[in-house]
């Protein structure tokens, strides 16, 4: 088995990272993962790469096997997972293009297979701070020395998908001071806690949510809009993982 000291999972729009890479076609116990697992170099560290969503995002975010993907991490010995992701705004000052560290989660998804524990080993995780803050600090420290807009924090919420909000839903959550609404934060996250890795999420924003208020002219968020936003912002998203991947102890 093939041996990695940092996991990433790649979100929609991101599909490739490392150029010079060995795959693995890793077997788990939840059936297979998404992808084969690309394999690489970065400042002296072995660095896994999954898309979470396939390599032709041909994986709606309800049918992804988060439980396979976490597993495989498991099985190449990762010591830590960092998780791009686009999401959309749900606060005025939070603008497309700008990224987002996120530092709490709430979960408004249903029917997916979220636990390692389903008996007759039960336990029940603590997830009060669903991110690691070490690795968090290393984001948003190599973000400001790329010169990059970053966000210290934010609580995203995790819708099912595929399908986009309500404007009702919209203002709901931006009610709620939620700053990132995003499909596949859960129950990535909470596995990766049950499995001891430590785990952060940077949220690349591509749109403002459709009930924003205070923003004038709001569009309906498409996927195409999503998918093109990020298709070419995803640079800032590589610049940020190679400078912060090698800083990780």
């Amino acid at each position: 088995m093939a041996q990695a000291d940092v996991g990433v999972f790649g979100g929609s729009g991101f599909y490739r990272f490392l150029e010079d890479v060995e795959t693995y076609t890793i077997e788990t116990p939840y059936g297979p993962p998404s992808a084969p697992v690309a394999i690489g170099d970065i400042g002296g560290h072995r660095v896994a790469f999954l898309p979470r969503h396939g390599t032709r995002h041909e994986l709606p975010p309800h049918r992804i096997a988060y439980r396979a993907n976490a597993w495989a991490m498991h099985e190449l010995g990762v010591r830590a997972i960092v998780a791009p992701c686009a999401a959309g705004s749900l606060q005025a000052h939070i603008h497309p293009g700008e990224l987002v560290v996120v530092d709490q989660l709430v979960d408004r998804t249903w029917g997916r297979a979220d636990t390692f524990f389903d008996g007759p080993d039960v336990q029940h995780v603590a997830f009060a701070d669903p991110y690691n803050a070490d690795l968090r600090a290393t984001l948003v420290a190599s973000a400001h020395d790329l010169g990059l807009a970053v966000h210290d924090g934010g609580t995203m919420v995790v819708v099912q998908g595929p399908r986009f909000s309500t404007r009702a839903e919209s203002r709901w959550f931006s009610s709620m001071g939620w700053e990132v609404i995003n499909m596949t934060g859960h129950p990535e996250a909470v596995l990766a806690a049950e499995l001891r890795i430590p785990y952060a999420a940077v949220a690349l924003i591509t749109d403002y949510d459709a009930g924003l208020e205070g923003i004038d002219g709001i569009e309906p968020v498409t996927q195409e809009m999503v998918f093109s936003f990020f298709e070419g912002n995803i640079e800032r998203v590589r610049a940020l993982l190679f400078e912060a991947i090698p800083r990780l102890s």
